[in-house]
């Protein structure tokens, strides 16, 4: 796949995850984020673009603010499944 095609949701789902996780020892753990990451981006559909800017460009407040919702859900409940499976040992 060329380079300059990317999944719009990515950079949504890890500013997000950053911002969940802040400056816990989970964010500096690189498995776990990309983990966190890979589960996030499987619940989400995907929304290629070329440039960021091109889907920017073309949604409105509410359908920005309804992706945005879309993708704390999803890294809320990745994060739930995260821990429960580390408390069982399953990670």
């Amino acid at each position: 796949m060329p380079s300059n095609i990317k999944n719009y949701y990515e950079r949504l789902v890890m500013e997000c995850i950053q911002d969940t996780l802040g400056e816990s020892e989970e964010a500096a753990d690189g498995d776990f984020v990309e983990d966190l990451a890979c589960l996030t981006l499987n619940a989400l559909p995907p929304r290629y673009v070329r440039h960021t800017v091109d889907l920017s460009s073309h949604l409105g407040d509410a359908d920005r603010e309804a992706m945005n919702q879309e993708v704390m859900r999803a890294v809320d409940n990745a994060l739930t499944t995260i821990r429960r499976r580390e408390a069982r040992g399953e990670r």
